[in-house]
C-alpha cells in the first residue's frame, strides 16, 4: 500500500493492481448507493418511482416517440413491466400512447406537456441530489471528475 508520506509501497499488496481496483470498485458502489438515496429523497415530492423517472428520461431523449418494445429493451425489463410504468405515467398525464403512423399495430409513447414539466422538475431534483454528493469538491475537482466519468461512461450513443 502506498505510504501517504513518501509514495513507496509496503505490505502484502505492494505491486498488486487487483486490490486497488477492488477498493475503487467498492468506492464506486458506495457512491452509487449514496447517489440513489439522495435522488430518492429529492424525487419523493414528485411522486415518481426511479423506474418511472428513467422511462421519462428515455422518452425525452429519443428522436421519435419510442415503441413499447424499444422502452423494454432500453430499460432491460419485460414488456409487461413497461406497460405498468406507462399506465402509471399515463394516469398522471405525463405520457400518452399514440399510434405509429406507418404501422397501426404499433403503439408509441410520447411526452405530454405535463410530462415535459415533470421532466424539468426531475432534472432539478437530480441536480440537487448531485449537489448534495459533490458539495465537498472544488470547481476544479468537479471538472476533473466530470472528465473522468465521461471517459468511463460515454460510449457510442444509443438513440431510440
Amino acid at each position: 500500500m502506498p505510504s501517504p508520506h513518501n509514495g513507496t509501497s509496503t505490505g502484502p499488496r505492494a505491486g498488486s493492481r487487483a486490490a486497488p481496483d477492488a477498493d475503487l470498485a467498492e468506492q464506486l458502489v458506495r457512491l452509487t448507493r449514496r447517489m440513489h438515496r439522495a435522488q430518492k429523497r429529492h424525487l419523493e415530492p414528485l411522486a415518481l418511482t426511479p423506474a418511472q423517472s428513467r422511462l421519462l428520461r428515455i422518452v425525452a431523449h429519443c428522436d421519435t416517440p419510442p415503441r413499447m418494445a424499444d422502452l423494454a429493451a432500453r430499460l432491460d425489463v419485460v414488456p409487461r413491466a413497461v406497460t405498468t410504468l406507462v399506465d402509471a405515467l399515463e394516469a398522471a398525464d405525463a405520457v400518452r400512447r399514440v399510434p405509429d403512423p406507418t404501422n397501426r399495430r404499433v403503439v408509441r409513447i410520447e411526452l405530454t406537456e405535463t410530462g415535459r414539466t415533470t421532466l424539468g422538475a426531475l432534472r432539478s431534483a437530480r441536480r440537487a441530489a448531485a449537489e448534495d454528493i459533490l458539495a465537498p469538491l472544488t470547481a476544479d475537482q468537479r471538472e476533473v471528475l466530470g472528465g473522468l466519468l465521461a471517459t468511463l461512461v460515454d460510449g457510442p450513443g444509443r438513440r431510440c
